[in-house]
């Protein structure tokens, strides 16, 4: 029996009150999300980022924050001579131009989102809606600690190639005195140490990551290029454009890519965009028949049948609807294979057939200590201790991003 206003046993519910409408509000809120900021922690926070965080309790966001403007503020003080160096030289320079635009972009950037992380997202709600497969790997992903820890330390390391200019204390090519400078072990002046010409070597190792971090993204992103075109081409037509495609992929893989890696090489001057192609152009394979296995599943798909009904072209068809959603496993590949070509341009300086000195690279850094690893063991100690911790942080972002993107794998 449903009661109604007019039965004598209807109690009507009590109006609410503004003031518990409003706390009512900041409950669910508080629930679902952060509460909102304050004008004085977002004037706090507008004055020093971070601030306004460490305010309202957030310690973890605030002091990074905090301790990363300071760094900031630190390198653009103590820098502040060489910026004033590179607009008023003849010609400017394009690293020293590019160091500039990166760390006023960081430094502004850096205060905008402070006030945007107080402003909007500690206002905005969390609402309750599907999540996408990107997101859903997003979030597996951010759980992965070594993960995490790989992918901070190469955008750390992207980040000092892009400042090298600033933060390097000393010509990398620069010799001083031979008598006086060389094999200088590590010291407060250098700290590590100087080779036989008298280079510092810190100075040397950061415009080496410059060269090595280059060619490592330059030479993979071409070995993806070709190798989504082969293996799309290929899986999705079949037939004798398969058969062609793939036995020539069979026969790039027969050879040795070192071997053929030097034999190129040797036969031409070598230069830094020679290693850069050739690595590129010896590196497709593997992500050709990555993306040829993954367009030969998905070219049965309904989707791409209805958009064949629909009367698309094949070239939409494989640019709009199959190659996107072969991404997630190039993308691995990327990462893995970044940290597998530094190896390989390391190998071949080190050979001698790759970056050509006095330009330092960590491969010819390492072919340069090598007579004197007993006495300077700092000169090829660092440039390697580079390699090895670049490697690890590839292959560690590389090991994330395949678990969180297979749903085979996720925990």
């Amino acid at each position: 029996m449903v009661r109604t206003q007019a039965d004598p046993g209807f109690s009507a519910p009590e109006p609410i009150s503004e003031a518990a409408a409003t706390a009512t509000a900041g409950a669910l809120a508080s629930q679902h999300g952060r509460t909102r900021a304050t004008p004085l922690q977002l004037l706090i926070s507008a004055l020093v980022p971070g601030g306004g965080h460490l305010f309202r309790g957030e310690w973890v966001s605030g002091m990074t924050l905090l301790v990363t403007w300071g760094i900031l503020l630190s390198i653009a003080s103590l820098s502040a001579g060489r910026i004033t160096e590179v607009f008023a030289a003849d010609r400017v320079p394009m690293d020293g131009i590019l160091a500039v635009a990166t760390l006023t972009v960081l430094i502004v950037g850096l205060w905008a989102w402070a006030l945007y992380d107080l402003r909007v997202r500690a206002a905005r709600a969390r609402k309750l809606h599907g999540d996408s497969q990107w997101a859903i790997a997003a979030r597996h992903f951010r759980r992965n600690r070594l993960a995490m820890a790989g992918m901070v330390v190469m955008l750390l390391l992207y980040l000092v190639t892009l400042l090298t200019p600033l933060i390097s204390p000393y010509d990398p090519t620069a010799q001083g005195d031979i008598v006086m400078s060389r094999y200088l072990a590590p010291s407060a002046e250098h700290l590590m140490g100087t080779d036989k010409f008298g280079r510092d070597i810190l100075s040397r190792v950061l415009y080496g990551a410059r060269i090595s971090l280059t060619i490592g993204f330059v030479a993979v992103g071409i070995s993806v290029v070709l190798g989504l075109a082969v293996g799309a081409l290929a899986g999705y037509f079949g037939k004798w454009t398969d058969s062609v495609l793939m036995r020539f992929t069979d026969m790039m893989l027969a050879f040795p890519r070192l071997v053929l890696l030097i034999v190129v090489i040797a036969l031409f001057e070598p230069s830094i965009w020679l290693v850069v192609l050739v690595l590129g152009v010896t590196g497709w394979m593997s992500v050709a028949r990555i993306v040829r296995g993954e367009v030969l599943s998905l070219r049965e798909r309904e989707f791409v049948q209805a958009a064949r009904v629909l009367g698309m072209s094949d070239a939409r068809i494989i640019l709009r609807h199959i190659i996107p959603n072969t991404l997630a496993p190039v993308i691995v590949y990327t990462t893995l294979g970044i940290g597998n070509t530094i190896l390989v341009e390391a190998s071949l300086s080190f050979l001698g057939l790759g970056v050509q000195p006095p330009t330092p690279s960590w491969g010819n850094m390492i072919s340069d200590g090598r007579d004197a690893l007993i006495t300077a063991w700092w000169i090829a100690t660092f440039p390697g201790l580079a390699i090895v911790a670049t490697v690890t942080a590839f292959n560690l972002l590389g090991d994330g991003l395949r678990d969180a993107l297979d749903p085979r794998l996720r925990t």
